[in-house]
């Protein structure tokens, strides 16, 4: 009796642990490809910001947004290029300044939409290998 009761506990052991190992597997390759888009969203955003010749903080602050929804910057954007018409008193500097912002926060949004959809590409094919 106690030897069938052990074969049970270690049967019990060894399939608990292979399940285990399975699901440390598919973390670690989740995790491995979450972290190759953030790299690859870092580089894009860097050579945006490069391209553009404003960071993404500068665009942030010029068109007063916290986060990038483009409910808000297209809100703030619309405000800020009226507001600086030449017509109203404005500065064509500053109204330029607001073109380019939004400009470098709608690539911006372009890159996170991109990285997100490959994210999901990737991590539907890792929940769905192929056999």
């Amino acid at each position: 009796m106690a030897r069938y009761l052990a074969q049970i506990i270690v049967m019990g052991v060894q399939v608990v642990g292979r399940a285990f190992t399975r699901a440390l597997r598919q973390e670690f390759a989740a995790s491995q490809a979450a972290a190759n888009a953030r790299g690859r969203a870092g580089r894009q955003s860097a050579a945006t910001s490069s391209l553009t010749g404003m960071t993404l903080q500068e665009a942030k602050q010029i068109l007063n947004v916290s986060k990038l929804t483009p409910e808000e910057i297209e809100k703030n954007y619309e405000h800020l290029f009226k507001a600086n018409d030449k017509s109203v008193g404005g500065s064509f500097y500053v109204q330029s300044k607001v073109v380019r912002a939004k400009e470098r926060l709608d690539e911006e949004l372009r890159i996170a939409q991109q990285n997100k959809e490959n994210s999901q590409t990737d991590s539907h094919s890792q929940q769905h290998p192929e056999t």
